[in-house]
């Protein structure tokens, strides 16, 4: 479930305190300092998963400090990754520091102290952190410890997947169930831990089902990238993640779905919306078939027709009744 909440929506005396008071509680406990006390501005938006949760958070200017004594009296034992996706920050940990580009992500440990600053550019700056318990990650601590405060770049790999899947899940948190929301847990938390054991040589450390989560987060990702492709096919995907393709339909077999009915249920959705959005009304519905992949008008028709009940063209003038059929 998601839950928001926006420092505008108090008075502005109450604000930085407010703001104090929810970071406490739901990242961890420092000692905050900011130019804009008076007026402070914070909003925050928490998807919990079930051990681990992800936070988007746009915030002022600020300088967070946590101690050993904050540390003393109250650790949840968290490692933390943060996305920064607008504005710029440093952070210390470790004898480490990080100053992350835009895109970048970096690690802080609850249970040792650090440093960080959220620098004034302007407009409030947007961070996306995950928390994940200690435990719960498959890899050793001295791996991870090594990580902190160093910035790890996003463009490829691990790290790539791992961003989109924040910010996907944030765009789509107000549709995900309880229960979507708990098997997600474990391929959040296989994410992270596939990308630092591959930025350090750990890769045989994490167990054989949390490789097998993360490689069908990665094949579903580049199926979602090539649906428009018409030569997507399991043979493709195969080919591209270097396995074969009756491995990949065991990868899929767990999920209750063929490669096939993943690929046309991903095309048809995307088709249905493209037809419902009236900035679209000019393409004609062949058009909108084959930008995702259905090259044959006859066969979209068909196949949006076995899965909605009604022909595309139908579901367009249902959407938007005004205007005329195409």
């Amino acid at each position: 479930m998601l839950e928001q909440q926006c420092s505008l929506d108090l008075p502005v005396s109450d604000r930085f305190d407010w703001w104090c008071d929810l970071a406490a509680q739901e990242v961890v406990p420092t000692f905050v300092h900011s130019t804009h006390r008076s007026d402070f501005y914070a909003a925050v938006k928490l998807l919990r998963f079930g051990s681990a949760s992800v936070t988007e958070l746009e915030f002022d200017d600020m300088e967070s400090r946590r101690t050993p004594r904050l540390i003393r009296h109250s650790d949840p034992e968290r490692w933390m990754l943060t996305l920064v996706s607008r504005g710029s920050m440093w952070v210390e940990q470790s004898r480490s520091r990080a100053e992350p580009s835009l895109g970048d992500l970096v690690l802080y440990d609850t249970s040792r102290p650090f440093q960080s600053q959220i620098l004034d550019r302007g407009v409030p700056c947007r961070t996306v952190l995950l928390q994940v318990p200690r435990k719960a990650l498959p890899l050793p601590e001295q791996v991870l410890r090594s990580r902190v405060a160093q910035p790890v770049r996003s463009t490829s790999g691990a790290a790539a997947l791992l961003c989109r899947f924040l910010e996907g899940a944030l765009e789509h948190a107000k549709t995900l169930t309880p229960d979507e929301c708990a098997r997600l847990d474990a391929v959040v938390i296989g994410l992270m831990a596939t990308l630092f054991a591959a930025t350090s040589d750990a890769g045989d450390l994490i167990p054989p089902q949390t490789r097998q989560r993360v490689l069908l987060q990665q094949v579903k990702a580049f199926a979602l990238g090539h649906l428009h492709d018409p030569r997507l096919s399991p043979t493709l995907i195969a080919e591209a993640h270097h396995i074969s393709v009756r491995q990949l339909h065991r990868l899929f077999h767990q999920e209750g779905v063929s490669v096939g009915d993943f690929i046309r249920g991903q095309r048809l959705e995307r088709c249905r919306a493209d037809l419902a959005d009236p900035r679209l009304i000019n393409r004609t519905v062949a058009n909108v078939g084959a930008r995702w992949g259905f090259q044959d008008a006859a066969v979209f028709n068909r196949v949006f027709k076995a899965a909605y009940g009604i022909p595309p063209g139908e579901h367009r003038r249902r959407c938007s009744p005004t205007q005329p059929g195409l």
